[in-house]
């Protein structure tokens, strides 16, 4: 089925697996067919299991779970931890957020559809394509994308590694020294630059 999500946000086809499951609301039809990039703003990432639940992949007038390769593809898409099934990591990414982002004045009683409202204005352009941004690569901290010719890498250990949905390939080195054009939202990565960590699939 087309519910697998890359770096760049794309909701795309592939037989491989996933560690994390998500969603931003019901956007397929009957055909169980994508037919929208989404309906909220409130893009999530959810555990694989959650209290013995038992789901019907894309049923009829529910959310459409999505699955991302890892937890550092799925910020780099735009999701942030769900308040739910993940709450210990909700509340870590929520207290590294505020901590990374002081200049929009939120506190610990902020609602989350604030924050929200934010990154989903960092992830997506008016037209619906995706918002990317430039920063110096010597500022970038591990577990951010960058795109290089239409293809996404992660930035971990002073390299970079190739995104495909199975996993990391192709490390190279990184020119610390240049500039980047940025997948992740930019208060994401100000939160990692505060501490919260994302989960990476291992790379050997």
């Amino acid at each position: 089925m087309q519910n697998r999500v890359n770096p760049f946000g794309e909701i795309i086809t592939t037989p491989a697996r996933g560690l994390l499951m998500g969603n931003r609301g019901h956007i397929h039809n009957l055909n169980r067919e994508i037919i929208r990039p989404f309906k909220l703003k409130a893009w999530i990432t959810c555990k694989l299991e959650f209290k013995n639940r038992k789901r019907k992949i894309m049923a009829p007038n529910l959310y459409t779970e999505l699955f991302f390769m890892d937890e550092a593809t799925a910020f780099a898409a735009g999701h942030r931890p769900c308040f739910e099934c993940r709450r210990d990591d909700y509340n870590k990414f929520k207290t590294a957020w505020l901590k990374g982002n002081p200049e929009y004045n939120f506190n610990a009683k902020t609602s989350i559809q604030n924050i929200d409202e934010i990154l989903h204005n960092e992830r997506v352009n008016k037209n619906g394509s995706k918002k990317t941004h430039l920063e110096n690569n010597n500022g970038l901290p591990d577990g951010t994308f960058i795109a290089i010719d239409n293809d996404a890498y992660l930035v971990f250990k002073k390299h970079l590694y190739l995104w495909t949905p199975s996993g990391y390939t192709k490390k190279i080195f990184f020119a610390h020294d240049e500039k980047s054009t940025v997948l992740t939202p930019a208060s994401v990565i100000n939160t990692f630059r505060a501490g919260f960590i994302p989960q990476i699939k291992i790379i050997e």
